[in-house]
């Protein structure tokens, strides 16, 4: 392998490699210090290298990872989950993609004080304004609804998991989904609140998101989806999907659409009403421009606008999400969530297939980006999981994604 490595220059001249290696270590290890100096935050880290490892196409990306060790209200340390995300917006032009990580979000009271952690993946179409309400606003309403539910069933005779903690655990999640749609609904894309500004509606277009969202704990994987992004579990070296795409030709969401009066329209694959490619999202309140007159002249006096962006398409495109509830075993290896930009040229099992790899691999793949002979090419990854998510995102613009790209990979060997 070639070797890099960045010549300084001091008064004696240029020094040796070894010193460079040397500061670039020192300069890592502060980097280290600084991003984990805030206990109830994970800072992202954004390298020239990561946007190269990602395949060096996009014009914005993000990467994250973290694994920090914490004293609980139990009183004994608990290890945060090991994960790596990355989020790139790949070919498309814009950036509507959105990742939210929450570690240890809920109250102590919850899962009888033991540690509980969200992760999501929202997925924005029409522009980033809701998807970005969700990465805001999502885990904070599942925090309310959980404060106003019975917690006694979670500590109940038949414990977690049993038929009463599902059962609260669906009104929780739904009853968030429903609120964040509402908040959606009601918010501007310039994030103005009841339509209070003076966005002219020919600068308003249709838009939503996809929002799937899993919440881990030591024992069991709850997940929530709406939309076309997924979640998929690598268990004993097969992939076990944890949700399903909301997709219009889905045999049962096409009787939904067609008992409400919709209709299912093959342009360009199967969409709402000919629009939407998904049956189900999170809607903003965007104008969607109707032709009044199709044979008179474009003009705004033969133009009219109906006020909702996805709201034109309720009933027929819901906020409900579909609930699923895993019990973790000992086999588990890596939880993956990602946007349709990696589902739609990566295959679940494909996707687990090369995270299980990257996380039991001793050193990184040549081929998952340009590597350092020396201690400071950890930087680059500085976990198994962060160089799965980061190999996935680069495989999936090698396979031509047109899309944006967002994905999390969450090492359960060692969380």
């Amino acid at each position: 392998m070639t070797e890099v490595y960045r010549r300084m220059f001091n008064d004696d001249g240029y020094d040796s490699p070894e010193k460079c290696r040397e500061r670039r270590r020192r300069r890592i290890e502060m980097r280290r210090l600084a991003a984990c100096g805030s206990p109830q935050q994970i800072n992202p880290q954004i390298s020239k290298e990561k946007k190269q490892a990602a395949g060096g196409e996009s014009s914005s990306s993000t990467a994250t990872e973290g694994k920090r060790v914490v004293e609980m209200a139990c009183g004994f340390p608990v290890s945060e989950p090991v994960f790596g995300s990355m989020s790139v917006s790949g070919r498309s032009r814009e950036m509507e993609d959105a990742i939210s990580v929450r570690i240890n979000l809920f109250q102590p009271e919850v899962n009888r004080r033991r540690p509980m952690h969200l992760f999501g993946v929202f997925d924005g179409h029409g522009g980033a304004h809701v998807a970005g309400l969700c990465r805001e606003r999502m885990h904070v309403l599942i925090e309310e609804e959980l404060a106003r539910a019975d917690l006694t069933r979670m500590s109940s005779e038949s414990g977690d998991g049993g038929a009463e903690w599902e059962e609260m655990w669906r009104g929780v999640m739904k009853r968030s989904y429903e609120r964040m749609d509402e908040v959606a609904m009601g918010t501007c894309a310039c994030g103005s609140m009841g339509f209070k500004c003076g966005c002219h509606p020919m600068q308003m277009a249709l838009g939503g998101s996809t929002a799937v969202v899993a919440v881990l704990s030591p024992e069991h994987i709850i997940v929530a989806n709406c939309g076309d992004s997924r979640a998929a579990l690598s268990r004993g070296g097969r992939a076990i999907p944890l949700s399903v795409d909301h997709k219009p030709d889905r045999s049962d969401e096409l009787a939904r659409i067609e008992a409400a009066g919709g209709r299912v329209i093959f342009l360009n694959g199967a969409r709402v009403e000919g629009i939407l490619a998904m049956s189900r999202a999170i809607a903003d309140v965007s104008c969607i421009l109707i032709m009044h007159n199709a044979m008179a002249p474009l003009s705004l006096e033969n133009l009219y606008w109906r006020r909702g962006g996805d709201r034109y398409l309720k009933p027929v495109v819901i906020a409900e999400p579909e609930i699923t509830f895993t019990k973790r075993e000992p086999e588990d290896e890596c939880l993956i969530l990602a946007s349709d930009g990696l589902w739609d040229v990566l295959s679940s099992d494909l996707a687990c297939q090369v995270a299980r790899e990257c996380l039991r691999e001793k050193n990184p793949p040549s081929n998952a980006g340009p590597q350092i002979e020396d201690e400071g090419a950890a930087a680059l990854y500085p976990s198994r999981s962060m160089l799965a998510a980061a190999l996935l995102t680069r495989l999936a613009l090698g396979r031509r994604s047109a899309d944006n790209i967002s994905v999390i990979v969450v090492d359960l060997k060692r969380s």
